[in-house]
């Protein structure tokens, strides 16, 4: 087959690119009802059975004591009363076994996967490995069949009723799936959320779980070829039955019928698939089934699917947000960290509406301007006109391809594309970076339609949270860095023989030459999942991130309060403890997470204290509580095991947020970050420090404030990204997810662990 030469411009078909994105799906996928269909011996793999017991009282009381201590110290510090019985608990909201397909694709003999990891193995990972107060079940709901719904309801009912009073259990678990949207434009892109409910009985949760309707619902039920289905089975006989399983997970979603669009949820028979295209009937639906939930956006500058532009601006509408549902946003998982607004953007919009490249800017380069510079490194003289010519070519059939835009130059290794699309100077940045979809852009946009008093414009007024996203049911997998391919979601083919079969060598060797440069432009035919970059994007997958509360006990009501109040923070995973108050609120001091009208000078408090330093394997109680088999196989030698000592918090952070006064204000003058930093001389025994703003005042607009505390640095997994030498980027050393990198190589580089506040929102009182 001839291979295309960029600089003649033509568009060929790039199905033979050696990348995650173009035959992963096809051969991923080669199970799909191989054995369902043709022999009837696939089989649903189940939720399992929980088999740890509750964790003893005094462990669980011994935690209690700990965090009081610190409490009362930092207390005395500032001179402050003792709060009211609060305790800080962490926990995990985002949480996959393989009733996700992907998390099913993930545990693959082909992908180095270790078979089936179901809902119960989350239960007892989440109670002694990670040693958890509290997690959620999210798989996506594009993968839930009836049955599969019901049994997951089973499931977190067996965890629940394993942990003891539910006036003050050991773990609380909570219900949930994951809304899984993707977009092929920005004005049609509104990303995934997840959903959990407060109670987990029959009689209030869903009968069905609700999927995003569109390219995710749709390739879960897609059907490979005869002659795909049948093959990986007989190239991998000894796994035979997990490929047929495979087939049977996506054969029971074909055959189940979509439910009737634009029809009362309550109306709508228990056995179809009900879907939501937008986030408005998604709010719709839950809020005619009436039960208490709330539905929590996350990875939202997570470019892998994204496409370049795509901008929170149209979810602030009054029919795309809810704010009785919409109460928090995810700010770091697993999947890197969404937080932080810059203002460079992967592509343009020049004054004739066309998207072009822009130039490298701030240590940021857009992936297609690297697109270019590839193509340039090719070039006999890569100062000529000629040369100039493809670069642009290369740039603008990036742009082109969308979030497929790498497959554009398939015989391209990974390394040579270096950190393209990166936030460079963010802490753990998502890979191919979203700043307009940031959490930071979130806060600073006002959205003045259908509102009485344009001086009173809706906003999004998130507490922040952080998860893992763990596919392997592992909730909580930051507590020790260890296992890079179980405790984050890197993986790939086990060998090169598999490599080749599913990528293929993207040019033959006679087609190499200097002339024909091998370029093979993506032709936009595979959307979706297919064009997914996994194999980049193993380079950026770390351990994830804890949801952290103050809670008034431990029970499940408790927990959920603290949540709705949005009294929460998120950390990069380990168990940094975190207050931050404004003290002089009109009724007194007012938490993290309030929403305060205020006509003052507000003066702020923020105490923190490091994690507590971890020691080598697991403590003596896990043994009475697990058989030693299953304490292996899912906690591999390494749990939560705390000493007394506490890390050091290195400084505090303040960020200030002075959100929209007028339709089209600049948002990159309205974001200070950090607009305070204070240094911490902490010694282990935490850090304490107050300040105020005579700005407010001055500047008489409504502002938001939060805090980060940033902990001294430790080594963890993947915090090198792709590991460039030099500032270019010109010697990258990816971190594979398949054999190319062994599984022993945990690609450990220092990163400096941190917790973000939720923000307290002042209201300029006039």
């Amino acid at each position: 087959m001839r291979q295309t030469s960029i600089n003649e411009g033509s568009r060929g078909s790039s199905r033979s690119g050696r990348d995650w994105s173009v035959r992963a799906l096809a051969v991923v996928l080669a199970a799909v009802a191989a054995g369902a269909v043709l022999t009837g011996c696939g089989r649903n793999e189940g939720v399992g059975t929980v088999t740890g017991k509750a964790i003893p009282s005094e462990v669980l009381a011994s935690r209690s004591r700990e965090q009081a201590k610190v409490s009362e110290r930092l207390a005395a510090e500032a001179g402050a009363e003792i709060e009211p019985a609060k305790q800080i608990l962490f926990g995990d909201l985002h949480v996959h076994s393989t009733f996700s397909v992907d998390a099913f694709m993930m545990s693959l003999p082909i992908f180095q996967g270790e078979g089936a990891h179901p809902v119960s193995d989350a239960c007892d990972f989440a109670r002694y490995c990670s040693a958890l107060d509290f997690w959620s079940i999210n798989d996506h709901a594009e993968s839930l069949s009836p049955l599969r719904w019901q049994q997951t309801k089973e499931a977190i009912r067996q965890c629940n009723a394993v942990a003891g009073d539910p006036a003050d259990p050991d773990l609380v678990t909570f219900l949930g799936w994951e809304w899984t949207q993707v977009g092929r434009t920005p004005s049609d892109h509104y990303g995934h959320k997840n959903v959990i409910f407060r109670d987990t009985g029959e009689d209030s949760v869903p009968r069905r779980p609700i999927h995003s309707a569109g390219f995710a619902a749709v390739n879960m039920k897609r059907q490979a070829p005869l002659l795909i289905r049948m093959s990986v089975p007989l190239l991998d006989p000894a796994n035979t039955q997990r490929y047929w399983n495979l087939g049977e997970l996506q054969r029971a979603m074909r055959e189940t019928p979509d439910c009737q669009p634009d029809v009362d949820t309550r109306k709508l028979p228990d056995d179809c698939l009900e879907g939501a295209a937008t986030p408005e009937v998604l709010f719709r639906k839950l809020n005619e089934w009436g039960f208490d939930s709330m539905v929590i956006p996350h990875g939202t500058t997570w470019g892998i699917y994204t496409p370049a532009l795509s901008s929170w601006d149209k979810q602030l509408k009054p029919a795309q947000h809810d704010a009785g549902l919409q109460r928090l946003v995810e700010v770091f998982s697993g999947h890197g960290n969404s937080e932080q607004y810059r203002a460079w953007t992967a592509v343009e919009i020049d004054e004739d509406g066309t998207q072009v490249c822009p130039a490298p800017s701030d240590g940021y380069e857009p992936c297609c301007w690297r697109a270019g510079e590839i193509i340039r490194g090719r070039c006999e003289d890569p100062s000529s006109a000629e040369c100039e010519q493809r670069a642009a070519t290369a740039r603008r059939l990036f742009i082109e391809a969308g979030t497929a835009g790498r497959l554009t130059i398939p015989d391209a290794p990974i390394a040579e594309w270096g950190d393209c699309g990166s936030c460079p100077d963010c802490f753990l940045g998502s890979m191919y970076y979203r700043p307009l979809s940031s959490v930071q852009y979130q806060l600073a946009l006002s959205n003045f339609d259908g509102t009485a008093d344009a001086s009173d414009p809706n906003r999004f007024h998130f507490g922040f949270i952080a998860s893992s996203d763990n596919h392997r049911a592992r909730p909580g997998t930051g507590y020790k860095e260890f296992a890079r391919l179980l405790n984050t979601e890197s993986n790939g083919p086990r060998d090169k023989k598999w490599l080749d079969r599913m990528f293929g060598d993207p040019v033959p060797p006679a087609e190499r030459t200097p002339e024909a440069e091998s370029v093979n432009p993506y032709d936009g035919s595979v959307v979706g999942y297919r064009v997914v970059d996994f194999e980049r994007q193993s380079s950026f997958f770390t351990t994830g991130g804890l949801a952290a509360v103050h809670s008034s006990g431990r029970s499940r009501d408790a927990i959920w309060d603290a949540l709705e109040r949005r009294e929460v923070y998120g950390t990069s995973g380990e168990r940094m403890l975190l207050w931050f108050n404004m003290l002089n609120g009109r009724d007194g001091e007012l938490p993290m997470g309030s929403d305060a009208d205020f006509g003052a000078t507000p003066r702020f408090r923020v105490r923190a204290a490091g994690s507590l330093r971890q020691a080598p394997g697991c403590p003596e109680w896990t043994a009475t509580g697990l058989e030693p088999d299953r304490l292996e196989t899912l906690c591999r030698g390494e749990c939560y095991n705390p000493t007394d000592e506490r890390k050091r918090i290195e400084r505090i952070e303040v960020v200030r947020i002075r959100p929209q006064k007028r339709p089209g204000e600049p948002v990159e003058l309205l974001i200070e970050d950090p607009w305070r930093t204070f240094a911490c001389d902490d010694n282990g025994d935490g850090c304490m420090v107050e300040f105020d703003d005579p700005d407010y005042m001055r500047g008489g607009r409504d502002t938001t404030y939060y805090v980060r505390a940033i902990q001294e640095s430790r080594p963890r997994i993947n915090a090198g990204g792709v590991r460039c030498d030099d500032a270019e980027c010109n010697d990258a050393r990816p971190c594979y997810g398949d054999y190319r990198t062994p599984k022993d190589d945990a690609c450990l580089e220092p990163a400096a662990e941190r917790a973000w506040s939720s923000p307290i929102y002042l209201r300029y009182d006039r």
